[in-house]
């Protein structure tokens, strides 16, 4: 997609052929910076801190982290070492798994002396497949929003809400739940967003504002808690959220905040969509309540906020009293029940094992 007109990706190989490109999203929106990743630990540590997020981007990120081990030392302690490192980095996102799996199964029949060449290879592989796979993500949940603009009058938008950041940020390209907005942007079709702030990391007030004002996406931010006051006075059309993981069974894994979307939708009747790609979905699982881990993560991200000053400086600033404990559960879990459907790249499915396991008869074996 594009930032003030030039086309980026959220990751890439740099001109020296073996070190890795990737947007610092922890510095966004006040700051565009891109971060240089040299060797595997950077790569996981990129992965940790979140420098690099979105499932889809976590595993293309593994599979360069593992290209930059192979640079390192190509031996079968390296590759065990370097995927065993790689996969404890998040343990929500199932993108990551098996984007390692895919390398370690590409890597492990050759002998090191062709290991660094193939490791870089199938990287680029899964980089670009996530690309076209997004692609297609849109070009289905495209029919959609024409389908709800074909009955508006002249001028009138198809106003769609989102939750966290499903962007081209938290993928390689277009994003999961962005790309049929930005196709219906470039398209003509008038497409108004709300986004949801997403505490406790801001991704949406941050991240998905940030890119849909570069690419020219109307938009406007909300608070969290405005999403079903708006499904309340009919201002939202339909909901299109991404995911972190779907359970064979269509329950869907996503930021936190996502449920009581999904709650407040199927009460006003706006129908509830959710994009992703096929590595998202976790066959091996079916109650994602009960079998997902969720990650809780540091309590400074809810009690401290930061942003820019009036003159200018980046600030973090304390916003819950000294002494108060903080949990910070990361996920929640939606049941298949309040999905209206699973975009996909192989079209709008629905969420149930069957209907997903004939679309990808080679995953769910």
């Amino acid at each position: 997609m594009k930032v003030d007109g030039k086309h980026f990706r959220s990751i890439w190989l740099e001109p020296d052929g073996w070190s890795v490109g990737a947007i610092d999203q922890r510095r966004l929106p006040h700051e565009f910076f891109v971060a240089r990743l040299t060797n595997v630990a950077e790569a996981g540590e990129a992965i940790r801190s979140m420098l690099v997020r979105g499932a889809p981007l976590i595993g293309a990120t593994a599979a360069y982290g593992v290209a930059l081990a192979m640079h390192a030392d190509a031996s079968d302690a390296a590759l065990d070492l370097a995927c065993k490192m790689l996969v404890a980095t998040r343990p929500t996102a199932i993108n990551l798994k098996w984007a390692l799996d895919e390398m370690t199964r590409t890597l492990r029949p050759l002998p090191p002396s062709v290991r660094v060449d193939a490791a870089y290879e199938r990287a680029n592989e899964i980089a670009d497949e996530d690309v076209a796979i997004n692609r297609e993500i849109g070009r289905h949940g495209l029919a959609l929003i024409e389908a709800i603009a074909a009955t508006r009058g002249p001028g009138e938008p198809v106003n769609i809400l989102t939750h966290c950041n499903a962007g081209w940020l938290a993928t390689v390209d277009w994003g999961t739940a962005t790309a049929p907005i930005y196709l219906a942007h470039e398209r003509g079709v008038k497409v108004h967003v709300w986004v949801d702030e997403t505490r406790p990391r801001n991704q949406g007030a941050s991240l998905t504002a940030w890119e849909l004002g570069h690419h020219g996406v109307p938009h406007t931010v909300i608070a969290d808690n405005t999403g079903g006051h708006l499904m309340q006075h009919g201002m939202v059309d339909l909901a299109i959220v991404g995911t972190d993981r779907v359970t064979a069974n269509g329950d869907v894994c996503n930021k936190i905040g996502t449920y009581l979307k999904a709650l407040a939708a199927h009460d006003n009747g706006v129908p509830f969509y959710v994009a992703l790609p096929s590595p998202t979905i976790d066959f091996s699982i079916d109650d994602g309540i009960r079998q997902i881990p969720i990650e809780q993560r540091a309590a400074d991200e809810v009690a401290t906020m930061s942003g820019r000053t009036g003159d200018g400086r980046i600030e973090t600033v304390r916003v819950v009293p000294e002494g108060s404990p903080v949990a910070n559960y990361a996920f929640d879990v939606t049941p298949a029940r309040l999905v209206s459907g699973l975009i996909t790249e192989r079209g709008v499915l629905r969420a149930e094992r069957a209907a997903l396991a004939s679309s990808f008869p080679e995953r769910a074996t």
